[in-house]
């Protein structure tokens, strides 16, 4: 069976966070789920290659930024307008503090870098997911393309989007904007 090229969502109604918590106390909800624009998303289940990346690269940002700021899988808040009805969920988020310091989800003003590893998808974490974490102000955001072999950097939030979004490759270098001396290509990341 060829795997799905977006993410599965049921979107009947938009649904909000307060209908996801009623759901999911009552066993209705796949096992892992965001919820993100009133879409409650099923996460699938991590592939060796998704697995394998999202390791290499928690292993990188280990040696860029303390590891009691690095969370992998775990919900953040976005804007407060966006907030009742999405409830992101990166691969990884990058935080100004330690995790343990946090009372609930992190804030947009607690996240340094949220972090996708997407081969199944793409256009959701580029798409929604980018423009949720634009108009939160999250300074930057990466997406690791699996299938074409790139780093979607997300730079400028605006309420519409980033204004600055480049992709890239092989061994062009890249840098989060908290740790401009760290240096990461497409290249030592993916091969």
């Amino acid at each position: 069976m060829e795997a799905p090229t977006t993410p599965r969502a049921r979107k009947a109604v938009m649904w909000t966070r307060e209908d996801c918590r009623r759901l999911e106390a009552m066993g209705m909800l796949p096992e892992r789920w965001e919820l993100v624009q009133g879409e409650i998303v099923s996460k699938m289940g991590t592939n060796r290659p998704h697995a394998m990346i999202a390791k290499r690269f928690d292993v990188w940002l280990s040696g860029v930024f303390p590891t009691s700021h690095i969370l992998p899988a775990c919900s953040i808040d976005v804007a407060p307008e966006d907030n009742p009805t999405s409830e992101p969920e990166p691969d990884i988020t990058v935080l100004n503090q330690p995790a343990d310091r946090l009372a609930g989800n992190p804030q947009p003003a607690d996240i340094v870098l949220p972090v996708e590893i997407s081969n199944t998808t793409i256009d959701h974490d580029l798409g929604p997911k980018a423009n949720l974490y634009a108009r939160a102000g999250i300074a930057e955001y990466w997406v690791v393309d699996l299938n074409a072999r790139l780093i979607h950097q997300h730079r400028d939030p605006r309420h519409h989007g980033h204004a600055s979004v480049r992709a890239f490759a092989g061994t062009e270098a890249l840098s989060p904007l908290a740790k401009p001396e760290a240096v990461l290509t497409a290249q030592q990341l993916l091969d």
